[in-house]
């Protein structure tokens, strides 16, 4: 028998020649589901190899089979066929012949199945990479799931709110501003006055100029803008200052959330109840609200009380043109303010009357004849409680806080914050009592900054602005600009230093020098001679602190001043030699935050006067604390400490400081005429700038009038500046310890100028003779005072002659410092009037 070759066909039926036993074998495979290939193939080749009877070995070999894949096959009798051949071929292909090796890679293959993932990520059978990547299937069931979710969020919200009563929303809270204990009340911000109308009793102009100007759209929205959200919520998150809706039904709800909608669930609240307002009730209900609530400036909350403080009448007298003035104005009434702004109202009123003719309000003739033509508004005085003062305090505190950027003054009005400030109550008080402590004798148009501030912190503890804000609404102490005088030399000194120039270096203190075709002389053109940097800054010697200003550069001394805080467009802040003496013009706040970085060590903290500003939930929105800037090296900072140390003794410009009898260093400053006296004066923990001028009835600088025990002299840095300042400091340092300043100098440098221990050259007989030491053998009652610099900023083409004579007050008038009531000098270009010093 041919066994062999009858077996190597792979599905062959049977044996030729035993027809019976081939039934019953092809009969027992369709009874077991037939056999696969594989099970057919290893009957045959075991039948070749078997010995004895055919039949025998047959039989045997198909219950082989049939045993073996029995037991290899866990799957019911109901499998398919081919299903069963697709798996016996693949175990077939991964393993040997050997029945032990099909046995043991079935069992992995089973339990595999059993342990299947039903959550299979990282996914199995990819590659490196994609078996991290999500599967488009669980992408998309993520977003309709997220979507879902949404949606079923904003449902359960927008059922949850309630539409708010519109005197809800028209309930304005003041602002109310505390000292630093956080209890002590300084005054409320806030001046509010409502009357509601009903849409018919509001000018059809005034309705039509609102919509026209606000939302185009209103009578076909449906209440939300959602641009105009996104662009809000994005811009409330960066933290920058507060943008409204774009509908009138948003701006409406905005008011109801106030000071809380700085989050994109905040925002969302807003368009929920817009959307809702919209769908509850109609649009000349939701026009007749807005009108009824929104703010106008001037103090007026709806359009009843704007008519009345704008034009004096009834809202439902307002004409075409007055519609469309304060129509314009309400995205920033208060800053633009006709009476305040009238170039951006004129800008705003054109604006409306072209909105108002392009949606068919009025006619484009109407527009034309009336856009050259704004309609005049009355005067409004503002009856709020800014006065005394205080009042500068809550203005100073206002104006940090728009200059932030955070806040407009509409918020601050209306938000019904806590602002807490960094005013100590004690020494505010004693900064108004030293203030006050002057003679009777007083000049009437005298007027007296003071400042005091923390140097390792930044915060203000006490500012004198005026007497009644009431009556003067512009601050001594931030707003009006007098000539820095002498105090300018710190800048020079500082910038010298960080050129590695030392104390010890030596200059000309001769009467006077012409550098660059500019005459410097000395007060009363006392001849200092060869003098060391100690020395010319004690005694503040002109002459030898111009040599040092070319020969480092009088840019370097601009530049230092900038750095230290002094606004970079101050008036008479030049690039000349002569800029080391004072000609820029500059407020008592800026001096304080410039000589505060000295005292801490070169580190410049930020001023400021706000503490922290809670909203009426709580939550602080605002901190004025901020992190501290390196402007100088310490070892810059401690060698200006040093050298300002002996300003304050025995001898020197600022010598009555030393009855402090604290650690004091301290630089005087009088600019000729003398027109501005200042002295700048600091312990390690408290920095105090005190400055003095005067003003006359039209705003105009005068030379200051001497009065009191000074009567007979020129009122100095080193007179009632310094004697206000000891004054305050007196009482304020109690509440510090008594710190000193940390120096990297050796003290031997104290006695001798020039390092060799010998004198140097002797002051002229104008004056008795003195060292070059910071103790003068003897001096005259002009080198006891400061030396006084002519730095009136005349024409720049006519620089300062620095003679000391008292300049014409009638010829000069047009080109003194910002210091009169109008804030303005004529000559001061383009500096906004109300320009802090930040």
């Amino acid at each position: 028998m041919n066994t062999n070759n009858s077996s190597s066909t792979p599905h062959s039926s049977g044996h030729q020649g035993f027809p019976k036993l081939n039934s019953i074998y092809n009969s027992g495979a369709h009874n077991k589901n037939s056999l696969p290939s594989s099970r057919t193939s290893s009957n045959h080749t075991s039948h070749s190899s078997s010995h004895g009877d055919p039949l025998m070995n047959n039989l045997r070999n198909a219950y082989s089979a049939k045993n073996s894949h029995g037991k290899s096959s866990r799957k019911p009798p109901s499998s398919s066929r081919k299903k069963t051949t697709t798996s016996a071929k693949t175990t077939h292909k991964k393993t040997s012949a050997s029945p032990t090796h099909k046995r043991n890679n079935t069992k992995p293959n089973a339990k595999t199945k059993k342990k299947k993932r039903r959550f299979n990520y990282p996914r199995q059978g990819l590659g490196p990479i994609r078996r991290w990547l999500p599967s488009w299937r669980f992408i998309f069931g993520t977003i309709f799931a997220g979507i879902a979710a949404i949606f079923s969020m904003l449902g359960v919200l927008y059922y949850s709110l309630d539409i708010p009563d519109p005197d809800a929303i028209a309930l304005a809270q003041k602002t109310t501003v505390y000292y630093s204990d956080g209890t002590k009340e300084i005054g409320n911000i806030g001046d509010f006055d409502r009357h509601s109308v009903e849409l018919e009793n509001i000018s059809i102009h005034a309705q039509h100029a609102v919509i026209s100007s606000e939302d185009r759209t209103f009578y076909s929205n449906n209440g939300i803008d959602l641009k105009g959200i996104a662009r809000a919520a994005y811009n409330n998150i960066r933290g920058n200052a507060r943008q409204g809706a774009s509908t009138l039904t948003q701006q409406y709800v905005e008011r109801y959330y106030l000071g809380q909608t700085t989050s994109y669930t905040g925002k969302l609240k807003e368009a929920l109840l817009a959307l809702k307002i919209d769908r509850n009730q109609s649009k000349e209900k939701t026009l007749e609200d807005y009108l009824n609530t929104i703010y106008f400036g001037r103090g007026a909350y709806g359009i009843e009380s704007a008519a009345q403080k704008y034009f004096g009448h009834s809202a439902k007298d307002l004409t075409i043109s007055e519609s469309a003035m304060i129509a314009g104005i309400i995205p920033a009434p208060s800053t633009w303010d006709p009476a305040k702004n009238p170039e951006k109202a004129l800008q705003r009123y054109q604006r409306t009357l072209a909105l108002m003719a392009q949606e068919g309000y009025i006619t484009q003739q109407e527009a034309d004849s009336l856009k050259d033509t704004p309609p005049e508004t009355q005067e409004w005085q503002s009856s709020s409680n800014l006065k005394g003062t205080d009042g500068y305090i809550l203005a100073t505190v206002k104006q940090e806080l728009i200059n932030s950027g955070k806040f407009t003054e509409d918020t601050i009005n209306q938000g019904g914050y806590k602002i807490i400030t960094s005013i100590d109550p004690d020494l505010q008080q004693k900064a108004v009592d030293a203030v006050n402590n002057l003679p009777d004798s007083r000049p009437e148009g005298n007027q007296v900054g003071l400042v005091s501030e923390d140097p390792k912190t930044g915060e203000v503890k006490a500012l004198y602005g005026g007497a009644d804000y009431s009556q003067r609404q512009r601050s001594t102490a931030t707003q009006d600009r007098a000539q820095a005088g002498s105090t300018f030399k710190v800048f020079t000194l500082a910038a010298a230093l960080e050129q590695n120039i030392s104390l010890k270096s030596t200059y000309s203190g001769k009467a006077s020098i012409t550098i660059e075709g500019e005459t410097i002389s000395n007060s009363g053109n006392v001849n200092y001679g060869q003098v060391s940097l100690l020395t010319a800054t004690k005694y503040s010697i002109n002459t030898a602190y111009v040599a040092l200003n070319q020969k480092i550069g009088p840019a370097s001394t601009k530049a230092a001043a900038i750095s230290a805080g002094i606004p970079e467009n101050a008036p008479g802040l030049e690039n000349n030699v002569g800029n080391t003496l004072g000609s820029a013009s500059v407020t008592a706040y800026e001096m304080a935050g410039a000589y505060s970085i000295f005292a801490n060590n070169g580190e410049k903290k930020q001023i400021h006067i706000v503490r922290s500003v809670t909203d009426h939930q709580g939550d602080t929105i605002y901190s004025g604390q901020s992190a501290g800037e390196r402007v100088f090296s310490e070892k810059t900072a401690q060698t200006v400490n040093y050298a300002l140390q002996s300003v304050t003794q025995k001898g020197g410009s600022g010598e009555n400081a030393q009855k402090l009898g604290r650690t004091v260093a301290g630089k005087t400053g009088t600019s000729s005429g003398p027109w501005s006296a200042w002295f700048c004066g600091y312990t390690p923990s408290l920095v105090t700038v005190v400055n003095m001028y005067q003003i006359g009835p039209r705003g105009e600088e005068q030379v200051i009038t001497s009065f009191g025990k000074y009567k007979n002299e020129p009122i100095y840095g080193g007179t009632y500046p310094t004697d206000i300042w000891l004054d305050f400091m007196s009482e304020a340092v109690k509440k510090y310890d008594d710190e000193k300043f940390a120096s990297n100098l050796i003290t031997q440098e104290n006695k001798s100028s020039n390092g060799s221990g010998k004198k140097t050259s002797q002051p002229s007989a104008s004056a008795s003779t003195q060292t070059d030491g910071n103790t003068p053998q003897t001096t005259t009652d002009d080198d006891k005072k400061e030396d006084t610099v002519d730095t009136t900023p005349h024409n720049p083409a006519n620089p300062p002659n620095n003679n000391n004579d008292v300049a014409d007050n009638t010829d000069n008038n047009n080109n003194l410092p910002d210091t009169g009531t109008n804030g303005r000098r004529p000559d001061a270009g383009t500096r906004p009037d109300n320009m802090m010093p930040y």
